[in-house]
């Protein structure tokens, strides 16, 4: 081994318990503690603070380590906020569901029923969407095939199919899983 081989390992033998065990004060967690410092101490072995010229090696070594933590903690709240975030869309998506499962009157599942409620909705698109979604649904044609016969693009039926969902979400939106169920 070379002079600064030995000199680095004896400074990671010395200070790397002390710098995991500051480190763990503030991640918490054993294994992050010892990546963090391993970090620390790969970038010290690269970057050859201790051999190049007289440094105070503590310092470095501590501030490195306050520093990773930092970076590391601001990384955490990002992740929790994130998460949070999509615990908190997940719930509201299943009270919503739950709220229309609940909201499903027996009494709409008469067949006369159903199909009076899902065409006032159908009725209530407008006209050229209204004309694509029974070809596509109700008169189960293509969308090549509607382009075609109506002489507009594959992306405007698309959109416009888009456009007759979304709608009826929003007039069914109570019964949508059901005017699913049924197309």
């Amino acid at each position: 081994m070379s002079v600064p081989d030995e000199k680095f390992k004896s400074i990671y033998i010395s200070y790397y318990p002390r710098l995991k065990r500051f480190a763990k004060e503030y991640v918490i967690s054993d294994e992050d503690a010892e990546n963090i410092v391993q970090d620390v101490f790969l970038d010290l072995w690269e970057k050859h603070y201790c051999f190049s010229y007289p440094v105070n090696l503590i310092a470095v070594l501590i501030v490195s380590v306050k520093n990773r933590c930092i970076d590391y903690l601001r990384h955490r709240i990002v992740v929790k906020k994130t998460e949070d975030r999509i615990q908190e869309e997940y719930e509201h998506s299943f009270k919503y569901k739950l709220q229309s499962l609940e909201l499903i009157d027996q009494d709409n599942f008469s067949d006369k029923n159903l199909e009076k409620i899902i065409n006032d909705a159908i009725n209530s698109l407008p006209e050229k969407c209204r004309e694509i979604f029974i070809k596509s649904k109700i008169e189960k044609k293509k969308q090549k095939e509607i382009a075609a016969e109506m002489n507009l693009s594959i992306n405007t039926i698309e959109s416009q199919m888009a456009i007759a969902y979304k709608k009826l979400r929003h007039e069914l939106k109570d019964l949508f899983p059901l005017f699913i169920l049924f197309l």
